[in-house]
């Protein structure tokens, strides 16, 4: 928490964004969550309940940085046996491989409150680049006297490039579980002392 002495904004390019400091993702207001196509005819949405974030705002807004843990085992689709199964070492096999990890590599400004967060996503061992599509939300002070913002982030990956390659063919054509997964990310940041 910050004194009400500190300023809580500041100008960045036409663009009012967080001053400079360290933010944790706030579970309360937080969600991470993705899409996959199932049987090729619609969409099994999940999120993974226990996920935190470390968010570097630097003087220089494109020097910022990102470092994010989710804890696999809290991935929930609200159907257990699904869940069970994508726990399970044929998806992600939390037993070996409890967290999901992201390290920021970069940033860029694209337009106006809309931003690219380059960096590398690791998921059962394997380390690929991914770039997230970043929407800035919006920046305050919360009642409780706490600096905030507000931001969402949305990519999508090929599971299969992070060996996660299950799957049955269907007799009418197509696999059980598309290989593209969208993933999708809401959250809230808060300023620590």
């Amino acid at each position: 928490m910050t004194s009400s002495t500190e300023p809580v904004t500041r100008d960045w390019d036409g663009l009012t964004i967080p001053s400079a400091g360290t933010y944790l993702l706030d579970a309360a207001h937080k969600r991470v969550g993705f899409v996959a196509r199932h049987m090729m005819v619609s969409k099994v949405r999940g999120e993974f309940a226990d996920a935190t974030a470390t968010i570097t705002v630097a003087d220089d807004p494109l020097q910022s940085s990102v470092t994010a843990t989710i804890q696999a085992a809290t991935i929930n689709t609200n159907q257990a046996d699904r869940d069970a199964h994508l726990r399970s070492p044929e998806f992600l096999d939390v037993e070996n491989f409890p967290t999901l990890e992201y390290r920021s590599t970069g940033v860029r400004s694209r337009n106006g409150n809309e931003f690219v967060l380059s960096g590398e996503l690791t998921v059962k061992g394997v380390t690929r680049p991914v770039d997230l599509e970043v929407e800035f939300e919006g920046v305050g002070r919360s009642p409780f006297g706490q600096d905030i913002f507000g931001f969402s982030a949305s990519t999508e990956i090929d599971r299969e490039e992070f060996g996660l390659t299950w799957n049955v063919a269907l007799e009418t054509g197509g696999v059980l579980v598309g290989k593209k997964i969208k993933i999708e990310i809401e959250g809230e940041a808060v300023r620590q002392a």
